[in-house]
């Protein structure tokens, strides 16, 4: 048992996926302390080859129109989870997308003289990395100012849909979370005990 605690780790421990929200407005110190945040993670070359689009107002209410729309093209399971995480977009006030630029990729294949393919990969596979890093940042950035957000994973079945919304190029990552007020207090699922996760060598 860690018997270490302090502000930092209490955050972690406090971040699970809300999905309802309050209509409540955020201030715009709060989107960019999350975005500061989010900014902060570390990345490969430190190129940050992220970019952040804040959606409010009606372009979040159209993004949440057209994930609805899009889950009537899928079958059960998804088409739920779908109209699940569309009722997440229009509940909350913000909803912020995560987008990797390529600009990794593009200098990366230039730098190292590698198999195109290879380089590709390579670089590709560190973007996804640092973008993600930088979703967990936001995450627990919103965690730490009592706000709720979830990552919906399930959007990347319909990536190509929501970057052409976004007027963004087709990517090869995509993340989009709704942020708010939780409509109630919530506990997250439980976690694997740590035995099950450490492996020692």
């Amino acid at each position: 048992m860690n018997h270490i605690h302090n502000e930092t780790l209490a955050t972690i421990h406090a971040r699970h996926s809300i999905r309802q929200f309050e209509p409540r407005d955020l201030s715009e110190d709060m989107v960019m302390a999350m975005l500061d945040a989010a900014n902060q993670a570390p990345s490969a070359h430190n190129r940050q080859s992220w970019k952040f689009v804040i959606l409010e107002g009606d372009a979040r209410s159209n993004l949440a129109e057209l994930v609805s729309s899009a889950s009537k093209t899928f079958q059960k399971p998804a088409s739920s989870l779908l109209r699940m995480a569309a009722r997440s977009i229009a509940s909350a006030p913000v909803t912020i997308a995560v987008i990797n630029t390529g600009d990794l990729i593009s200098h990366g294949t230039e730098l190292f003289h590698v198999d195109r393919e290879m380089g590709f990969d390579f670089f590709r596979t560190m973007e996804i990395q640092s973008s993600a890093a930088a979703v967990e940042n936001l995450l627990l950035a919103a965690t730490s100012m009592g706000l709720g957000a979830v990552w919906l994973g399930i959007l990347y079945l319909i990536k190509d849909e929501i970057l052409s919304f976004l007027q963004e190029p087709k990517g090869e990552f995509m993340a989009v979370i709704p942020v708010g007020h939780p409509v109630r207090p919530t506990q997250g699922p439980s976690k694997k005990s740590l035995e099950n996760v450490i492996k020692k060598i």
